[in-house]
């Protein structure tokens, strides 16, 4: 058997004192309640029976909650869902539309009970329209909304492929908890709460802001991928091979730090073409690229160090770990026996911080029915019938 983690500790973040019902998914949901945890939100996971993975307990997506296995396909079951809606701030949960109403556990079973309640909803493709009921991940979400081009050297050339971090995490993740924390903040204002329709494919598609707005400027060509100054089009934004086989990151894009990368790499200002005329790219490019094969990364490393011609080595996750800076900042930790990136943003009065290790499916169950004002006869029979169980 393996031995219990402890018992989340509650810290005083920016969240204390919400309180959140997460219905157990994947990806997504459990980031956006892992920032909301890491903020000092009290989380509590909702699992179904016989469902668990090898090595749960290394999930660091799910740190920092509780859990509590209720058996959905029974009343009883229901009904306790309900009871923890009308204790709690939040519901989260990120089935494919219309399986929580089917379940009775659906924003208007839920609000009935507690008007307050935020209900949020995190899918793929949003809760309408005509691929709402449809599979997805998050490559289909980029591809969707013209995002994989980005990651085109150039027209008709097979874009890249991310892993799903982009659309899941940044526009689906993030986004949910960021659309939970202002749905939070009003209701507390009005006292009514309210559903968010958090859709991965409308959160992937909000991060392209940046380039609608440079296309209505004229300082970026849309459909024409690789040709654009930042997407690999340009001399100085771009990833340079050095003299060992490894990688360069440059992106000296203010002609001040572009100024001084032409220096360290002892280049002639005056030889080379202008850099704003992007006819002149592939040339300086070519340049470029033989200059800094002519040294190693770490002989790069040492030339541009401490200089602010924004040039970075491309580093390994291990050697991410190691990097001096990162080391300094703390930016991974150690916790659970898992190497992860620690809580972020940094907050100076009320840190983020990681509140345990993530919990075996019902770890908690008694617990959580007794602190959340549960009968005591009522969680007997509860656990009693199966309805709820406890963990090993």
């Amino acid at each position: 058997m393996t031995e219990a983690s402890p018992t989340p500790r509650r810290h005083p973040g920016p969240l204390a004192g919400i309180k959140i019902v997460e219905i157990a998914g994947l990806g997504p949901t459990p980031f956006a309640g892992m920032l909301l945890s890491d903020m000092g939100a009290d989380i509590i996971r909702v699992d179904r029976p016989g469902v668990g993975r090898p090595n749960d307990d290394k999930y660091a997506l799910s740190r920092g909650r509780r859990s509590i296995v209720v058996d959905l396909k029974k009343p009883e079951g229901v009904e306790t869902v309900l009871a923890l809606a009308e204790r709690a701030d939040i519901l989260m949960e990120g089935y494919r539309p219309g399986v929580t109403e089917r379940l009775g556990i659906g924003p208007d079973d839920c609000l009935s009970r507690n008007p307050a309640l935020v209900y949020g909803r995190m899918t793929g493709w949003g809760n309408r329209g005509p691929l709402s009921q449809t599979a997805g991940h998050d490559l289909n979400y980029l591809a969707l909304t013209g995002v994989l081009t980005l990651f085109q050297r150039g027209p008709g050339a097979r874009p890249a492929t991310p892993p799903g971090l982009l659309a899941d995490f940044a526009g689906g993740g993030l986004m949910f908890a960021f659309g939970i924390v202002c749905a939070v903040f009003e209701a507390r204002q009005s006292g009514k709460g309210q559903v968010i329709d958090a859709a991965m494919v409308d959160g992937v598609a909000s991060l392209t802001t940046l380039i609608y707005s440079m296309t209505a400027q004229n300082r970026w060509k849309m459909d024409a991928p690789g040709s654009n100054f930042c997407d690999g089009g340009s001399n100085y934004y771009d990833i340079y091979e050095t003299a060992d086989g490894q990688y360069l990151a440059v992106a000296p894009t203010e002609p001040q730090f572009y100024a001084i990368l032409v220096e360290k790499l002892g280049l002639d200002p005056a030889s080379l073409p202008d850099r704003d005329n992007a006819a002149n790219w592939p040339a300086l490019s070519e340049t470029f690229a033989e200059v800094f094969r002519s040294r190693t990364r770490t002989e790069w490393e040492v030339v541009f160090d401490g200089s602010d011609a924004c040039v970075t080595p491309i580093l390994s996750f291990a050697e991410a770990r190691r990097h001096p800076h990162n080391i300094e900042r703390g930016t991974f930790v150690e916790e659970f026996g898992v190497v992860q990136p620690a809580p972020a943003p940094r907050l100076s009065r009320t840190p983020a911080t990681i509140a345990g290790p993530p919990p075996r499916g019902g770890q908690h169950s008694a617990e959580i029915l007794r602190d959340w004002g549960f009968p005591s006869d009522r969680i007997d029979a509860l656990l009693a019938d199966g309805t709820v169980v406890n963990g090993d």
